[in-house]
């Protein structure tokens, strides 16, 4: 049997401990060559939308054929399907009952694999400090900000929330920006790529912190307006329409142009199971012309990828912005906490060039580290991220759940909302590879309709576009974030609100829901939330 053949228990024995010799990651090693030598060799040896960022072993035609018949939707639905329990495969852990169900590792780590998770554990919680600080290892913060943690808007690694009061700060939550931009900014290599540009004045995000001696960049101000909507049994639903501000604004007018969309942090668990899906298995997914004429047209958003140089997939972000774990950790150290680090090098931050005071500041970029993380620190935290357990389904085989899981399947939420995958076989990360999950989610962009647009293009996406969040573990959220509240800003207090939203794509969904008998509504409900 080969090293690639055994079982991810076994195959985990004979995998070296240090973090620089997991291929199957950027490394701390790779980090750097890639940013002092470039991505060439990298990207004249693999093609545009591939997984060769990780070190994945092709399947075999037997493997592909076994894969296919495990991902068959079922026929039946008086029982669970098998495995159907192990919502991450054997990567899996126990749902506890309390606000940790989201910070354990993966089922199946090594012992000192999971040392390494507890130091990037440690890292992702670590408050920062603006320098200069006789704390040299933590120093670097802002001097624009959104939160001095990671574990300040993923609070316990879950999702955030918007303001609950007036007086309420929006530390899990802040406005995008970007201003239409023109043929200087656009990206040969990507077809169908929306040129846009930070504000100039604000850059692509807005900071609402800003340590001492410096002015915040706004305040934000949401306004709800409800509506009512009444169900086919005629029960009354409220949704609530924000309206979004940027007000208090510390470096005058955002340009005329300029486009806000508001994003709560989203939850952490499963972010490596999500990376380790093939990306030919969700391109296959994609139908942008809508073939099958089915009204779904999901789209894979193509992103340009600063570690590797060259176009790949997205997959992490509300609009699949982000083609990586490694890449999604680097972005929120320098938008969100002001952290310089080996993809994002500026000391400032997200600071603009019109923010004269905010470049002048004093970084935390000592000559020890060179960044204010530095390589292994990024590593580690992104092996944190990569590795954030996903609790076990509750209850998969209760009588209501069961019917739940029927409705979901005949109102056609599977057209986007894919239950199953298989991941790649990865050489050195056995906690990813090759398990049958279940996140429920094609990682592909969908037209949700006006309702929810934001308006704002990012990279293929349209301002109506939406990734298709993964449902594993939705029905954990009020125990891990202390409230209900879904979609990018958190506008739906419910489940059954988030549902309503849905337009565009899923308009026949949303009105399928709404006809449902009172008894299927609540299966559907309680299916969501034994995910």
């Amino acid at each position: 049997m080969t090293a690639s053949q055994k079982p991810a228990a076994t195959a985990r024995r004979d995998r070296p401990a240090s973090m620089s010799h997991r291929k199957g990651k950027i490394s701390c090693v790779l980090v750097p060559l890639i940013l002092v030598m470039g991505s060439a060799a990298l990207a004249q040896e693999a093609p545009v939308l591939d997984d060769n960022h990780l070190n994945v072993i092709p399947r075999t035609a037997a493997e592909a054929a076994r894969i296919a018949a495990v991902l068959a939707p079922p026929a039946d639905f008086t029982s669970p399907e098998q495995f159907e329990q192990l919502s991450a495969g054997a990567a899996t852990v126990r749902a506890r009952k309390s606000a940790d169900a989201f910070s354990q590792p993966s089922g199946n780590i090594s012992f000192e694999d999971e040392l390494t998770f507890k130091v990037g554990n440690g890292l992702f919680r670590k408050l920062w400090v603006s320098a200069p600080s006789s704390t040299l290892a933590s120093d670097g913060l802002g001097p624009l900000y959104n939160a001095r943690s990671c574990q300040r808007c993923h609070i316990k690694d879950g999702r955030g929330h918007p303001p609950e009061a007036q007086d309420d700060n929006a530390i899990s939550m802040f406005l995008r920006v970007s201003i239409p931009g023109d043929e200087s900014d656009a990206i040969d290599e990507i077809e169908g790529y929306i040129a846009s540009r930070p504000d100039p004045t604000y850059g692509t995000q807005l900071q609402d912190f800003a340590v001492q001696g410096h002015a915040a960049e706004y305040r934000l101000d949401i306004t709800y307006k409800e509506e009512p909507v009444t169900l086919a049994d005629g029960t009354e639903v409220s949704l609530r329409h924000p309206t979004y501000r940027a007000a208090d604004l510390g470096y005058g007018p955002l340009h005329p142009d300029a486009m806000l969309s508001p994003r709560v942090a989203p939850q952490m668990i499963g972010m490596g199971l999500l990376e380790a899906i093939p990306a030919a298995d969700i391109l296959a997914l994609a139908d942008p012309d809508d073939a099958d004429g089915d009204g779904i047209s999901g789209r894979a958003n193509i992103v340009w990828s600063k570690a590797l140089d060259r176009p790949m997939l997205g997959r992490f972000g509300l609009k699949a912005g982000n083609p990586s774990v490694l890449e999604q950790s680097a972005g929120a150290f320098v938008g969100d906490i002001g952290i310089s680090n080996p993809l994002f090098r500026a000391g400032s931050g997200e600071c603009t060039d019109l923010q004269a005071d905010c470049l002048a500041a004093i970084h935390g970029d000592g000559d020890a580290r060179g960044t204010e993380i530095d390589a292994e620190g990024l590593d580690l935290v992104t092996f944190y991220s990569r590795n954030l357990g996903v609790p076990e389904r509750r209850k998969p085989e209760d009588p209501q759940v069961l019917q739940g899981k029927k409705v979901f399947y005949e109102t056609g939420c599977t057209s986007c909302h894919q239950p199953k995958f298989v991941t790649n076989r990865l050489e050195d990360q056995p906690e990813q590879s090759f398990q049958l999950i279940w996140p429920y989610t094609d990682l592909l962009l969908h037209d949700m309709g006006p309702g929810l647009a934001d308006n704002r293009p990012e990279a293929r996406a349209s301002g109506t576009e939406w990734r298709t969040p993964p449902l594993w573990g939705i029905g954990l959220t009020e125990q891990v974030s202390g409230h209900s509240y879904f979609l990018h800003d958190g506008r739906a207090r419910s489940l059954l609100e988030a549902i309503l939203w849905h337009g565009g794509e899923a308009q026949a969904q949303r009105d399928a829901v709404i006809d449902l008998p009172t008894a299927e509504r609540e299966a559907l409900i309680t299916y969501l939330e034994s995910l």
